[in-house]
């Protein structure tokens, strides 16, 4: 049995998982499979402490191998239950095939991109529609893109973008950039790319790729855009239903809610990064949470007056 298993292997989870294999906790991580999350799907990150740039895959995986320094166990498998009780532990958690036994848990599972609701969005998904500019981003060099969204991420996009497309467009909803000061300047200062605010994508057009986007402006005229791509950067659903599950109390956003400990509602369940209600979400912020997840869990561990919850035993 274990002391602590943490569910997600993106930053947040092997932070979580270093940290609790420093304090010596019988530790598990588990991950569907993209080792890292989505942050190696970054770019560039400059605002990770002491390392002035470094691209998302390349802080993924040192904190992954950080991680492995100590002694944890690494665990490829998409989880699809978490239960509270079991045969040994305070919590079960199982994939079907394989099932974990653990005092504690810790909720790392992140968060996907939030798909654009369109007429047509779908269709043209991998056909012109992408969520990944470092993903699908070459592939349109001197090819004029779109980015929708008017967010940080949104911009990063953007930026990245400009490096092979001939012309970047930024369509956003809403009346201004909402990104970090840094990179709305870059925005501005960046020849290849327009912003466009009060603008709402209502449709997608074109025969086997995407080759049109039907705008609805403020005055609820529409017109057609030209476009070769569009990436969507319009935000994230947090992976909150194994919690949820178990009765750990979500936001109206399905966030989970955790004090300034990381713990949730329920004993021994603590949860951290994207898929939390902290309203900032970076890396960075994640990462903290993590430490003080994987700490908190090592208290409650520890602590002479520990009792171990349980649920009902199901057969």
């Amino acid at each position: 049995m274990h002391d602590v298993i943490i569910i997600g292997g993106g930053i947040s989870g092997f932070t979580a998982a270093m940290y609790a294999g420093r304090l010596g906790l019988k530790t598990l991580i588990v991950e569907a499979g993209l080792i890292g999350g989505v942050i190696t799907t970054t770019n560039i990150v400059e605002n990770w402490p002491g390392i002035k740039k470094i691209s998302g895959e390349e802080l993924a995986m040192s904190v992954v191998e950080h991680a492995k320094e100590y002694d944890i166990d690494i665990e490829t498998s998409l989880i699809k239950k978490v239960k509270i009780g079991g045969k040994k532990g305070c919590f079960t958690v199982s994939s079907g095939s394989k099932t974990f036994e653990s005092k504690t848990v810790i909720f790392a599972t992140g968060a996907k991109h939030k798909k654009h609701p369109a007429k047509n969005a779908d269709k043209f998904e991998n056909k012109g529609v992408h969520y990944c500019a470092l993903c699908d981003g070459p592939i349109y060099r001197g090819k004029k893109v779109a980015v929708i969204g008017g967010s940080d991420s949104a911009a990063k996009e953007a930026l990245f973008l400009s490096e092979f497309a001939s012309e970047v467009h930024m369509l956003v909803r809403g009346e201004k950039l909402l990104g970090e000061k840094i990179n709305n300047e870059r925005l501005t200062k960046n020849k290849k790319i327009t912003v466009h605010t009060n603008t709402n994508i209502v449709e997608m057009k074109g025969d086997l790729l995407l080759d049109t986007l039907v705008i609805e402006g403020k005055n609820k005229r529409t017109k057609e855009f030209k476009v070769h791509a569009a990436f969507v950067a319009i935000g994230i659903i947090p992976l909150s239903e194994l919690a949820e599950g178990i009765g750990v109390k979500l936001n109206k956003k399905k966030e989970i809610i955790i004090d300034r400990t990381a713990s949730t509602n329920i004993k021994g369940v603590f949860a951290c990064g994207d898929v939390t209600d902290t309203k900032f979400k970076q890396a960075i912020t994640g990462a903290g949470e993590a430490v003080t997840a994987s700490y908190w869990a090592y208290a409650y561990v520890n602590d002479p007056e520990y009792v171990c919850p349980r649920g009902e035993e199901k057969p």
